[in-house]
């Protein structure tokens, strides 16, 4: 197992929470082929809550909250926001975007996993697109 975790971008842990059908195995057995540690952001916590909540689905809240707890949390800092807004200034992100990779950069993380092809504009060689796994 590595020290510096793989960052999750929401997309992930909503295809590996709702069992997409094109893509939650293909991440599951990347997962499952490695010793890395993985890790999200309040930010990914938040987003993927936001579906269950609105549809008031307990059930699939629930069960990302207990997802939430195999991967390793990391925090949201003032630097963080600096950064992101420095992404966005540069590469045009949406300000989600930018904090998602404003916390993984500044969290040392060994790479982004997403399917957003923005990021790997913005941070090429350190977004990996999941499609590719």
């Amino acid at each position: 197992m590595t020290d510096t975790p793989i960052y999750l971008d929401s997309c992930v842990v909503i295809y590996l929470i709702e069992q997409h059908p094109a893509f939650a195995s293909q991440i599951a057995g990347a997962m499952s082929g490695s010793d890395d540690l993985y890790a999200i952001s309040p930010l990914v916590r938040m987003e993927c809550l936001v579906k269950p909540l609105r549809d008031h689905d307990a059930n699939l809240a629930c069960r990302y909250r207990q997802a939430f707890a195999a991967f390793a949390q990391l925090s949201v800092s003032a630097r963080d926001l600096d950064l992101a807004a420095q992404l966005r200034a540069d590469h045009g992100l949406k300000t989600p975007d930018a904090l998602h990779l404003a916390i993984a950069r500044r969290s040392h993380c060994a790479a982004l996993w997403t399917n957003d092809d923005r990021f790997a504009k913005a941070a090429p060689g350190y977004a990996v697109d999941i499609r590719t796994l």
